[in-house]
């Protein structure tokens, strides 16, 4: 008898693991991405960034802070605001509060991790004899959290569990409601819905747990605890008190249901990471890539709702700068990463406040400028066509000199800067280059015509070329003339706007408008420094700043100079890069490296200063001691993937700007021309090349052979092939082509 036992506890293993399929590239390369936090955050509540762990699902994010004994879960929306056209009067809100407190675990160890590839939070506090384990997450398809606790010590462990309301801001007077169903399912909600505010909103969260009615328990080996709150809006539910607690009520206590939510999790997010990877060999780079892209799938899904400023993690109000959508380059950034990432339902939140605020645009640009059916936009704006910096009634009493400074203009917070429209086209302009989506195009093209129209009126004829005057390139540098940005936003603005009206088959009467003044667009203005020309920030006014990246936006995100560009105007892009040194900046780093990039700048160089970015984070990506949020999210993976893959310029490039010594590979980054490109790079030979054709556009791709001759097998297994530096395969759409160096 006991030899059988023998056989079969030895077979046991195989029958657990034989049958289970071995993890994919992309799972070993996610999970291998350490995310610690080995001690309680400190930065929480904060009205800036925090330092905490981080979930969510793009519609509700969750914070977790506190030691071991006083655990807090802070709960926020995307789409849960004050909603008032003032300056000072609007902010996404804090939801509530989940408490979980363990009187006997002070002073215990604290432990807690996040796996990236399943986004789960576990954490293991520990003091003598007692230990409690916690496993959660903000499930990705259904509107709710998951927190399950367990004893993992010899000894039960007191707690207790309560749902509570979040500190406001006295000033303004919110709606509460709190209390628990007969069935136990504990509830709140908040509110605004008075005549102070122009569009009511309203959020609730429900909570349903085995813990007693006042909420406490008692954890003992073997037997967890599992807690379900389930969250909505009055943008999602017509009674979303309701909607929460049939939610949490039905979950509560249903093994198979919340098996099924687990589940879907898990699909979703492993979907989520096969859309595009990469493996490079500095494990510092590659986990900020990756817990930079979890941070955007953890709070950027809602379509009409973008993440604030410090993302779907308000924990103090009111929060820094309103948290809202600041067109001046902070609502920019976080997407730059997203679009060759191949994240576009992460990206797609970007534009709804855009096309929401047209109108207001409309007003400026008339009342502002005189110029009738243009679009153009303060510095901030909230969701759903609220104005966020509107000039009120405490901007009349703390700062009425900004009218006379030029700040404030017909009511509106421009600063003297004419380009924030200019600059929300950036955004789009990536979008649609990468995915020629027709029903994008469709959607956003109101907004960039109305950008190209201001534009078009708005410059000044000066012989033969067009100026740009009266235009800030810092905020409140009012009046100087031919901004750097700007003469790169315009001449990016244009082009977009010739490109999506062909696409649409409209305004054809427009377009040689639109490239005359492009093309007569004066040049980038140039000074001496060192000893070497580099860029002046403007023609007249000022001509440098010494910090922020201003001066190479024209580079990126406008686009406007690459590797195909002149070789000098590239050696002035590298002289200016080299005398502003802005590889740690507290506000355009987003900007400045993917600039380097662009303009060939070394390589080697490029990854130092991208591995001390790296470093200089809390473990959740955010940048150490920066307050600013998720503008800081794209630096790592957007550079990575310029360096690894560039189809800038109509030019698609493999490893164009990465270290020939350095092995790597990626799979699917989306390029120009709706290309969707898989390569390695292996003892500094290209491996094979894949290209999915999502539209059919021809392909231009510098041989990664130099030049020898190359074989192409398209997706009927026909194989031609081509020589030369450019090789230029004609595709159809959803056509995959494998390329390889033809074997003599």
């Amino acid at each position: 008898m006991r030899k059988c036992l023998l056989i079969i506890l030895a077979v046991l293993p195989c029958l657990y693991s034989c049958g289970t399929a071995e993890p994919s590239e992309v799972e070993r390369i996610v999970s291998r991405q350490e995310v610690l936090f080995a001690e309680p955050p400190s930065r929480i509540p904060a009205p800036h960034s925090v330092d905490a762990p981080l979930m969510g699902n793009g519609y509700t994010g969750v914070a977790l802070s506190g030691p071991a004994d006083s655990l807090v879960f802070h709960i926020a929306r995307n789409d849960f605001w004050r909603l008032r056209s003032a300056h000072d009067e609007t902010w996404p809100l804090v939801l509530g509060l989940v408490r979980l407190s363990f009187p006997s675990l002070t002073g215990a160890s604290y432990r807690v991790e996040q796996s990236l590839y399943d986004a789960t939070t576990t954490g293991h506090f520990t003091k003598g004899g007692q230990g409690v384990s916690l496993l959660t997450y903000v499930a990705a398809t259904e509107d709710v959290m998951v927190i399950r606790l367990e004893s993992d010590g010899r000894e039960p462990v007191e707690g207790k569990v309560t749902l509570g309301q979040a500190d406001p801001d006295e000033r303004f007077t919110d709606i509460r409601e709190s209390g628990v169903t007969p069935e136990g399912t504990g509830f709140i909600s908040r509110a605004y819905s008075d005549t102070t505010v122009d569009i009511p909103t309203k959020a609730a969260v429900a909570m349903a747990s085995g813990a007693s009615p006042d909420g406490s328990f008692t954890l003992r080996p073997g037997k967890p605890l599992t807690i379900v709150c389930a969250f909505s809006s009055n943008f999602k539910s017509g009674d979303c008190v309701r909607t929460v607690i049939d939610k949490a009520g039905s979950l509560n206590g249903s093994r198979q249901r919340l098996a099924e939510v687990r589940k879907a999790h898990e699909d979703w997010w492993k979907d989520y990471w096969n859309k595009s990877y990469v493996s490079i060999p500095d494990p510092d780079i590659e986990r900020q890539y990756y817990v930079s892209l979890y941070g955007m799938a953890s709070c950027s899904r809602d379509p009409d709702f973008p993440p604030p400023l410090f993302g779907t993690w308000i924990t103090k109000e009111p929060p820094y700068w309103m948290a809202d959508y600041h067109l001046n380059y902070n609502h920019m950034a976080p997407y730059y990463a997203l679009y060759s990432a191949n994240r576009i339902e992460q990206a797609d939140p970007y534009y709804a406040p855009l096309l929401a605020a047209i109108p207001r645009g409309e007003y400026y640009s008339e009342e502002v400028t005189g110029i009738p059916g243009g679009i153009l936009l303060p510095v901030g704006i909230g969701p759903l066509g609220i104005e966020s910096t509107r000039w009120s009634a405490s901007l009349e009493r703390n700062h009425r000199n900004w009218v006379e400074q030029g700040n404030i203009e017909a009511g509106g917070m421009f600063w003297g800067q004419k380009s924030n429209s200019a600059y929300a086209v950036a955004n789009m302009a990536m979008q649609f280059y990468r995915t020629w989506d027709m029903d994008y195009a469709r959607k956003v093209y109101p907004f960039v015509k109305g950008v190209a129209t201001f534009w078009e009126k708005y410059l000044t004829r000066d012989g033969d070329r067009y100026i740009i005057l009266n235009d800030a390139i810092h905020e409140g540098t009012v009046g100087t003339m031919n901004p750097i940005a700007s003469l790169g936003l315009v001449r990016m603005v244009m082009d977009t706007a010739f490109d999506m009206s062909e696409f649409l088959g409209v305004d054809e009467d427009r377009r040689q408008v639109w490239k005359e003044k492009r093309e007569h667009l004066s040049a980038f203005p140039l000074q001496e420094r060192d000893g070497k020309t580099v860029f002046r920030y403007t023609e007249r006014g000022v001509a440098w700043w010494p910090d922020n990246t201003l001066g190479i936006q024209h580079i990126y995100p406008a686009g406007q100079i690459g590797l195909a560009s002149d070789p000098e105007l590239l050696e002035i892009s590298r002289n200016t890069i080299d005398s502003m040194g802005r590889w740690l900046d507290f506000n355009g780093t987003n900007s400045f490296f993917p600039a380097a990039v662009r303009v060939e700048y070394p390589a080697d160089s490029i990854l130092f200063h991208l591995k001390e970015y790296s470093l200089h984070t809390y473990p959740n990506g955010f940048q150490s001691g920066n307050p600013h949020g998720t503008e800081n999210w794209s630096t790592v993976p957007n550079t990575v993937n310029e360096m690894l893959c560039m189809g800038h310029q109509d030019i698609l490039r493999l490893f164009p700007v990465w270290p020939k010594n350095t092995d790597a590979s990626f799979h699917q980054i989306r390029a120009e021309g709706a290309f969707l490109v898989s390569a390695s790079l292996k003892d500094g030979v290209v491996g094979e090349v894949t290209v999915e054709s999502e539209r059919g556009h021809d392909l231009s791709m510098l041989n990664p052979w130099d030049g020898k001759a190359v074989e192409i097998t398209g997706p009927d297994g026909k194989k031609t092939v081509c020589q030369g530096s450019v090789l230029r395969i004609k595709t159809v759409p959803g056509g995959v082509y494998r390329v390889n160096p033809k074997i003599s």
